[in-house]
């Protein structure tokens, strides 16, 4: 007996001192993970991850600001070969520039980003809240003799210069520019039934019955012959409320509100569109539908300037329709029809006067694909088909009747989420592949369409900034190559491509895995799901950039495994794919887990044991819904700024993936309903300014969690609005960092260190 029990003491040692309670992190660890945070490393230890182009108005290169070692300079590469050298010389403009501020400027660190041109070779920039004027030309520089004026909201001035459109006593108004005299358009306006203005999403008020923000809201015809405003009644409108204690020289909390819609609400404030004929001064309100703040009628003029392409969805986004609007004989054509049964959040149009034509972005295939609305015939027809994803249209050249537009999962064997550029000639239909290098693309075209510029990389391949030729894509010079020596030196390597299949057995699942720099395959880590899964978009590191800004790396160096995944049910693959999400957002980390579990399988240097989970806004909601939905997987959870009910989010969100009306499906997805689940820890974070995601859901969880009597942590940042600031944001990452390093890793967390 007595050898027995040594036995079983033995044992326990063993087993105690394996214990992730046993593994120590030192300040070292987080001196190492602060230097991987993206503000560390974004042009000062990495360089030119994105370089941007700003195309010279009179179309003869672009300029650009590009880094190098500790310097930065502004150059210009100009056309027809893209020679590239120095836009001005920096060091007689610092020196210039010192003599008028009266302190020293760097010539190898001017202070200032951005130049905005003006004539004759004149650049704008700011210094000191002061506007000089840079001669590129001669490196003269001088005080902006006509400083910008600063632009009055509250009026609108026609694109003839001749009216000026202002509101007055709720009403709209225009005065003539030439003499002054005024004329009242709308008349029956008053407190609570507006015209001209709009509901600004975020305009708050103070108290009950405050004031909100004057709005102008004005939509003038090119010829100016027509303005299209709207009437906001706001009379039934329901309020979101907030605190705020914020305010150092308050001891009593100020009450916040602002009108906020939730799923299935009809008290909601309301838009009507109303035009007006400037020459005439008639009212004209087409009989379009009423719409509420989050599905109003959206309009584009016509060649015809009387004339006016109205888009609408009705609540529940399952149909969406463009309708033509003749204002002078006030009727309405319709002219497309989107229907589906499920959801409608990525419908788009452009019209092309040149062709009559409307360009429409659809997934009615099944795939979204460009199509062609022809406005004679009223006849719509196929322009791109196949199993593949259309972004965005990115231009129309009308002189070579060519559309140029990006997509993803086009070629064969490539990363699903990857884009590419391509032309579309619509006389031939011929599809050219411009961007032929395996790599996710972001283009920018000149102002003539002659050219595009191109920041390509992938995740584990340094952004290439190069400029191309737009009609065949051959590359004309190459301008830059992001520089990760130092990034190296620090022994980092890039993430991962992991792959999985999704839980309808066939469909592959894609993400990525990111390893501490002194990973050592003979330890078992901890993994952490960094975790937003939309559905309205997808979370793979597309390109190099992304991979460093999402601060993963950092959390790694703590002793984690970090992944990101993308499951059914997120955006940019088959509309079948995405369809998995509609009304059943409660099982969008299902490929979550079983990848998580596949990998604890494959590498034994995983612990799929020890899963935790964080996210932020809906990817908050992932956090908090892991560990209710699969408490026995997911350990440890840090949610921020969550919508844990939807019934309590703002309405179109929901109301696009969660179905309206609302159903019971709300409440079984709901993590307030499931409070009763939690197994592991977690913690709740919200700023109590939040007016995007209202706090009032991660209150009213906590509730439920007290009443279920389970133990949790919960932190409210006061002054935060939706994301967090400055000391606040790294008081939130020291915490959630802390967080995981105690609960999934078992370590003593460290709080004092330094975050330069």
């Amino acid at each position: 007996m007595l050898v027995r029990n040594f036995f079983l003491v033995a044992i326990t040692l063993s087993a105690l001192s394996c214990s992730p309670k046993n593994e120590k992190l030192t300040i070292d660890d987080y001196n190492r993970a602060v230097s991987f945070m993206f503000n560390h490393l974004n042009n000062k230890k990495v360089k030119n991850l994105n370089i941007d182009p700003y195309w010279f108005k009179d179309s003869r290169g672009f300029w650009y600001l590009e880094y190098e070692e500790d310097a930065k300079f502004f150059k210009k590469s100009i056309f027809p070969n893209g020679e590239t050298s120095f836009l001005f010389d920096h060091e007689i403009v610092a020196e210039e520039l010192t003599n008028l501020v009266g302190r020293q400027i760097d010539p190898y660190d001017l202070p200032f980003n951005w130049l905005w041109e003006r004539v004759d070779n004149n650049f704008r920039v700011t210094v000191d809240d002061k506007d000089y004027l840079i001669n590129i030309l001669d490196n003269s520089v001088i005080v902006d003799p006509e400083p910008r004026e600063q632009s009055n909201p509250l009026k609108s001035v026609s694109p003839d210069g001749k009216w000026m459109a202002y509101t007055k006593n709720y009403n709209l108004y225009i005065e003539s520019v030439e003499t002054g005299r005024s004329y009242q358009l709308s008349r029956r306006g008053r407190k609570g039934y507006e015209f001209g203005t709009y509901y600004g999403w975020y305009d708050k008020m103070e108290g009950e019955n405050g004031d909100r923000p004057e709005r102008l809201m004005v939509n003038w015809s090119p010829d100016s012959k027509w303005i299209q405003t709207k009437v906001v009644d706001f009379k039934d409108a329901e309020k979101m409320y907030l605190l705020d204690w914020s305010k150092d020289e308050l001891f009593k909390p100020r009450l916040l509100s602002y009108y906020r819609g939730s799923p299935g609400d009809t008290t909601m404030v309301k838009e009507r569109p109303v035009f007006y004929n400037i020459q005439t001064r008639r009212e004209i309100i087409p009989d379009l539908p009423i719409g509420t703040h989050v599905n109003g009628v959206s309009f584009r003029w016509h060649e015809d300037n009387h004339k006016v392409f109205a888009q609408y969805s009705k609540r529940g986004y399952q149909e969406s329709d463009i309708a033509l609007v003749d204002l002078r004989r006030n009727s309405i054509t319709p002219l497309v029809k989107e229907v589906s049964e499920t959801n409608i959040d990525n419908f788009e149009y452009r019209y092309y006067p040149s062709r009559n034509e409307l360009l429409i972005v659809s997934e009615r295939s099944g795939w979204r694909q460009l199509y062609r609305f022809d406005l004679e015939t009223k006849t719509i027809s196929p322009l791109t088909n196949g199993e593949y994803y259309v972004d965005q249209i990115v231009e129309f050249d009308k002189f070579q009747n060519v559309v140029y537009f990006t997509a993803s999962d086009k070629e064969e064997g490539r990363n699903p989420y990857l884009n590419h550029l391509y032309s579309l000639d619509l006389e031939s239909n011929e599809i050219r592949l411009l961007t032929p290098e395996n790599a996710h693309h972001e283009v920018e075209f000149s102002i003539d369409n002659k050219y595009f510029f191109d920041n390509y990389s992938t995740l584990d391949t340094p952004t290439k900034s190069v400029l191309r030729l737009a009609y065949d894509g051959s590359i004309v010079k190459e301008i830059a190559e992001a520089d990760i020596t130092e990034l190296e030196q620090m022994g980092w390597s890039p993430p991962e491509i992991i792959e999985s299949i999704g839980r309808d057995g066939k469909t592959p699942i894609y993400g990525a895995m990111w390893k501490p720099s002194n990973f050592d395959p003979g330890k078992k880590y901890p993994v952490i799901d960094h975790s937003y899964t939309g559905p309205h978009t997808q979370m793979f590191p597309r390109n190099f950039r992304t991979v460093l800004a999402r601060n993963n790396q950092a959390l790694a160096e703590l002793g984690f495994i970090v992944v990101m995944i993308d499951g059914m049910g997120s955006s940019r693959r088959s509309k079948e794919f995405h369809n998995y999400s509609y009304k059943n957002m409660g099982k969008n980390l299902t490929e979550h887990v079983s990848t998580i579990k596949e990998l604890g399988e494959k590498y034994s240097w995983i612990d799929a044991d020890r899963v935790g989970i964080f996210g932020h806004s809906a990817g908050g909601f992932d956090a908090g819904h892991a560990v209710l939905e699969f408490p026995d997987f997911y350990k440890v959870a840090v949610a921020s700024s969550a919508d844990h009910d939807f019934r309590m989010e703002k309405a179109w969100w929901p109301e696009m993936y969660m179905g309206w009306p609302v159903d019971s499906s709300y409440h079984d997805v709901s993590n307030i309903t499931m409070a009763g689940n939690l197994k592991g820890k977690l913690l709740l974070v919200h700023g109590a300014l939040d007016d995007n995601v209202n706090p009032s859901a991660t209150f009213k969880l906590a509730e439920a969690l007290v009443n279920a009597d389970k133990q949790f942590d919960l932190l409210i940042l006061p002054s935060q609005r939706h994301g967090y600031r400055g000391q606040h944001s790294r008081y939130f990452t020291k915490t959630r960092w802390n967080y995981f390093v105690e609960h999934l890793k078992g370590a003593e967390p460290i709080w004092e260190f330094d975050w330069e």
